[in-house]
């Protein structure tokens, strides 16, 4: 390789997105050594095949990894380089959910003077409406505020709900007592879904708020936090109040349309209600399904991503299935726990 093939320090660290005295240091520790270092001047030069490796230092330096693992790292077969990586990145996680811990206890502990207890809840039962609420959250960089859960407290009830704009759940929970006052706020859904294994196994949950924060108390003492934002979340209440009266209403066994739906491989499920049963359309054969309907002839056609979550999230063996037509929302309640809905909105017959 001659000189004219080389690129001078400058140049390289331009490329590389580096500083020139970054790759000073990294060739004084052993890391990345220039391809040639000019013996009267001390000019580093470098090829492009270094490019690679340099982006490499750079993206490790990036999440933090110390020199020792980065040399460890460029000095292994990839297998054990991916065993370093997931080493570092599992340090990484441990010491950001301390800091996350401790900024959590120290937002508490500023906030105590002005947090408000919401009402206390069966943690189980909690744990189980978040599980289920969260079916219908959807993660959307153009709207973040989708991946939140709606929760409404009022003197006799907690709701939940979610959405990602094409399905929408809500469940009601009774509070142990009656909250204190009503309070509404968007809790971060993903802190929810962390929390969820801790609330489990919590006999009791008491929700406080305070500040930007949902303060989950266990009976254990300990509290788990939730983020909450000023983000406007859907009026979900206003939408449930302004649905049509049902034209249709289908009972359906929860298990058999499940176990048939998994069976297939179609983006698309169909529905048809004829002759007061609820039928889905196959193209390798239609199927029955145990219930029963009323109403005149309606095809109905849904996407397999929003009916089949809908359906699976429900709690018991009989779901009631409200129509409207083939152009406004469905609802699926469970027969058998009435306070959980879903709404699902239909979607048109695919083309041939």
């Amino acid at each position: 390789m001659t000189d004219s093939d080389l690129m001078p320090i400058g140049t390289f660290a331009r490329i590389v997105g580096l500083t020139a005295s970054a790759l000073r240091f990294y060739d004084d520790v052993g890391i990345l050594r220039p391809e040639r270092v000019d013996a009267q001047t001390g000019y580093r030069f470098y090829s492009d095949s270094q490019v690679a490796s340099a982006h490499r230092l750079s993206q490790l330096r990036d999440i933090g990894m110390p020199l020792a693992d980065v040399t460890r790292f460029f000095g292994s077969d990839n297998a054990e380089s991916l065993r370093i990586l997931g080493d570092h990145m599992s340090k990484v996680s441990a010491k950001t959910a301390q800091m996350q811990r401790s900024a959590a206890r120290l937002k508490d502990s500023l906030g105590a003077d002005a947090s408000l207890t919401l009402c206390s809840l069966p943690g189980p039962v909690l744990a189980s409406a978040v599980d289920q609420i969260l079916t219908a959250a959807a993660v959307d960089p153009d709207f973040p505020v989708l991946n939140g859960v709606r929760l409404v407290v009022a003197p006799d009830s907690v709701s939940l709900a979610a959405t990602d704009r094409y399905r929408f759940a809500m469940r009601t929970l009774v509070p142990l007592q009656p909250a204190s006052t009503d309070w509404s706020g968007t809790v971060s859904g993903d802190d929810l879904r962390n929390a969820v294994s801790v609330i489990r196994r919590s006999a009791t949950v008491t929700l406080t708020a305070a500040g930007n924060l949902l303060c989950l108390r266990l009976s254990d003492g300990s509290v788990s936090h939730c983020q909450l934002t000023d983000e406007a979340y859907p009026d979900f209440q206003q939408l449930v109040g302004s649905l049509a009266t049902a034209t249709h209403r289908c009972t359906v066994d929860k298990r058999q349309i499940l176990r048939v739906l998994e069976q297939q491989q179609a983006e698309h499920v169909c529905l048809r209600v004829d002759s007061g049963r609820l039928r889905l359309l196959r193209p390798d054969g239609d199927v029955d399904l145990d219930g029963t309907a009323d109403g005149s002839e309606l095809t109905l056609w849904f996407e397999m991503t929003t009916l089949y979550p809908a359906l699976a999230s429900a709690v018991g063996d009989d779901l009631l299935l409200d129509l409207r037509g083939t152009d406004q929302p469905a609802v699926l309640r469970s027969a058998d726990d009435g306070d959980f809905t879903t709404i699902v909105m239909p979607c048109r017959e695919p083309a041939e």
